[in-house]
């Protein structure tokens, strides 16, 4: 048996033409090869698009792909993320099911003690169980409630959330592997980076992104991934494999004053060969001259655009002002959070209670910055997962 396994795919996720053009080509190239390898049968689990309803041109594409694989006879089954998941329950993925190309594996029923039983999808002796993906982790606390209404000799689970051994010391809702039903392979999405971990007879697998989604994707992963499985002879053994398309040419600049800035990232990309890579520029340090309006990113854009290169991210959100720059006229002695945290002990004695005592909490998550190039459902998860945790909302939503 050989089966591939894929997850956030994003397909229609990027705004840069370019970007959006390698990411479908990143995904035919999965395609072709599951087709090479003679796969019995894909796995995708969740995000196969980047909303529930994308673009007419991105489903035009993404049909003519899952035909060749029809063609090939080869079943795709798979689930919704927390992307291409809907409340109302109707997505494209159901058009795509209609069309005889693939098959949703998410069947359950909640019973009357608050438990949700799985029924399997068979193929031949191997049972195949789903549960979606939903927005902002909601779908961790019915994950804990979960249970696979039968046994088989091959059992796969899949699954669109995140584990807490993949998380390390970031803030959001995670599920302990010891609380999933236990299956022989865990087919799981949403976390964008290849992890492989084994426990007895059992694999816990997230293939990665078969595209890298933002621009620190891209400076980490370089390139997307998907998961090959099989067992031969007895023998079970699973393999990571790379979809190399474009080279990244990752440029991290030191600046400290904005007026002069253009000139030295101009000088710096002189130096190097960009022909037909992705320029990721990420800048960083405190300008103590000028300030990032003062960078001409436009003529650095037309420079990289004569050395042919492919695509061209930047990155600002680690250049920092100096504190100094934020004092007010109102109030010389004191920066903007002295004058918050003195507002907040004042209202504080006045209404005493126990959700004042988050208001310090709250304002620091709050001002959390959008990153650049980052969606704004990400962003939007982040800042929910940071506001729940403070108010210790977890355990209820």
């Amino acid at each position: 048996m050989k089966f591939a396994h894929l997850a956030d795919c994003h397909l229609g996720s990027w705004r840069q033409e370019e970007l959006q053009r390698l990411n479908f080509q990143s995904f035919q190239k999965v395609i072709e090869r599951c087709i090479q390898e003679r796969v019995e049968f894909i796995l995708i689990s969740g995000d196969l698009f980047d909303s529930a309803y994308p673009p007419i041109e991105i489903l035009k594409d993404s049909f003519a792909e899952f035909k060749k694989v029809h063609d090939a006879g080869i079943p795709v089954y798979l689930i919704a993320g927390s992307h291409d998941f809907s409340a109302s329950g109707k997505t494209f993925l159901d058009v795509l099911e209609k069309a005889g190309f693939c098959k949703n594996v998410e069947d359950w029923e909640a019973e009357e003690d608050g438990r949700i039983k799985l029924k399997p999808h068979l193929h031949k002796d191997i049972a195949i169980y789903g549960y979606p993906g939903r927005k902002s982790g909601m779908e961790i606390e019915d994950l804990r409630k979960v249970y696979l209404s039968e046994m088989h000799p091959f059992t796969i689970f899949m699954i669109h959330t995140t584990i807490k051994d993949v998380i390390g010391t970031i803030p959001m809702d995670s599920i302990e592997k010891q609380k999933l039903p236990l299956a022989n392979y865990y087919a799981m999405g949403h976390i964008h980076q290849p992890f492989e971990a084994r426990e007895s007879n059992s694999y816990y697998v997230y293939p990665g992104p078969t595209f890298p989604n933002n621009f620190q994707e891209l400076a980490d992963l370089n390139y997307g991934s998907f998961q090959l499985f099989e067992i031969q002879n007895g023998i079970s053994r699973t393999q990571s494999i790379k979809i190399p398309l474009k080279e990244i040419a990752y440029v991290e600049i030191e600046i400290e004053d904005g007026l002069t800035a253009t000139q030295k990232i101009i000088a710096e990309f002189d130096k190097l060969n960009l022909r037909d890579k992705i320029v990721l520029l990420k800048l960083k340090g405190t300008l103590k001259q000028g300030k990032t309006g003062d960078i001409h990113f436009n003529e650095i854009e037309d420079f990289v655009k004569k050395k042919e290169v492919y695509s061209f991210l930047k990155n600002i959100s680690s250049i920092k002002i100096p504190e100094s720059d934020f004092s007010t006229d109102s109030f010389p002695t004191e920066n903007v959070e002295n004058i918050e945290r003195r507002i907040l002990g004042e209202y504080s004695q006045k209404n005493p209670g126990d959700f004042t005592k988050h208001l310090p909490q709250l304002m620091t998550a709050l001002s959390i910055e959008k990153n650049e190039d980052e969606r704004s459902v990400i962003f939007e998860d982040r800042l929910l997962s940071e506001l729940k945790n403070i108010l210790k909302l977890s355990e209820i939503i």
